[in-house]
């Protein structure tokens, strides 16, 4: 398993995630159309703040099930949180924010969050 290194764009809030990047999810939801973020689902449990955890803002919508996390700094939003459908904690990795790797060798799945 992979230790993948990202941060927001001014630095004050740093994580680190472990897994492999096998796809990405492109959302058309309001917010994730907005955001434009690419998105890696893992186990809550495999993402680590390294720096700026205090700092992080968080904003939810809709049902309030996902919390949108972003820097009040610089406004990037490195990742969500919530659970899945059985209940685990998960987090939802924007791999845009993602230091190490080359978003044109990952496979993008579309996802019509429009609709739901």
């Amino acid at each position: 398993m992979t230790t993948h290194q990202g941060s927001c764009h001014c630095g004050k809030v740093a994580f680190e995630v472990d897994g492999d990047i096998d796809s990405g999810l492109s959302c058309n939801c309001s917010i994730c159309q907005r955001k434009g973020s690419l998105l890696w689902f893992v186990p809550r449990a495999q993402l680590r703040i390294t720096a700026g955890e205090d700092a992080l803002a968080t904003y939810t919508f809709n049902r309030h099930v996902i919390r949108h996390r972003f820097c009040p700094v610089c406004g990037m939003h490195p990742f969500g949180e919530g659970t899945d459908p059985k209940g685990n904690a998960m987090a939802a990795i924007n791999l845009r924010c993602l230091t190490d790797i080359e978003l044109e060798s990952i496979p993008v799945h579309h996802y019509d969050g429009r609709s739901k």
